[in-house]
């Protein structure tokens, strides 16, 4: 992922000032103030991220046989998703809960009343090991998310269940996405809308075909 990083205090131009700003001027501090030496340390500027349009002109001078159509859609898909996570995590993270809590909650909405699954269940559901499975539900019960006990007809058997405030909660988080999503696509018109979701459709099941593993993850 890029990064965006700023200057703040204690750049060199600080430290001069804080030093009094009358130290002789040397050799070096003479070459470190030309154009033609500041020319020569210059680097490219980076492109904007959102200037889908200079990205394509980059891939098509490095790799001319690039597909145009197929270069924005991808870029625009990638950049998209990664800023819709920045979103979702924002709203998560304002809500109280995190990223992992609320992938509990909702595999135990998405089975149904009474919103049971095991320990086991759950981790394959997410593809998450059995020792971050647990790390992860610990948490979730001491915050009376859910609940953790024995299956009356096989005490060997644990059972997870949503409580009402793990209810509670992933209500909220679907309100607040929904709202979102809702301003995301409000400059699509209703045939738009179904065009893209036909294209994304298709798009989806090409990818799960050919890389059925996609969405392996081990850590909690």
């Amino acid at each position: 992922m890029e990064s965006d990083t700023e200057s703040g205090p204690g750049s060199s131009a600080d430290s001069r000032a804080d030093s009094g700003g009358d130290e002789p001027a040397t050799a070096e501090s003479s070459r470190e103030s030309s154009p033609e030496s500041s020319a020569e340390r210059s680097e490219p500027a980076a492109l904007p991220e959102s200037d889908l349009e200079a990205h394509l002109a980059v891939f098509q001078r490095e790799f001319p046989e690039v597909d145009p159509q197929v270069e924005i859609i991808v870029a625009a898909l990638f950049r998209l998703h990664r800023r819709m996570s920045v979103a979702y995590s924002r709203q998560l993270t304002a809500l109280g809960i995190t990223n992992a809590e609320w992938e509990v909650l909702r595999a135990l909405v998405l089975v149904g009343a009474p919103y049971r699954l095991s320990p086991g269940e759950l981790a394959r559901s997410l593809g998450l090991t059995p020792a971050a499975m647990t790390h992860r539900i610990d948490r979730m019960v001491t915050d009376e998310l859910v609940t953790r006990t024995r299956d009356e007809n096989n005490r060997v058997r644990v059972i997870i269940e949503l409580t009402d405030t793990g209810r509670d909660m992933w209500v909220r988080v679907v309100r607040e996405a929904a709202g979102f999503e809702a301003a995301l696509l409000q400059d699509l018109g209703s045939r738009q809308r179904d065009a893209l979701a036909e294209g994304l459709r298709r798009m989806l099941a090409r990818i799960e075909e050919t890389q059925p593993d996609g969405t392996g993850r081990t850590e909690g």
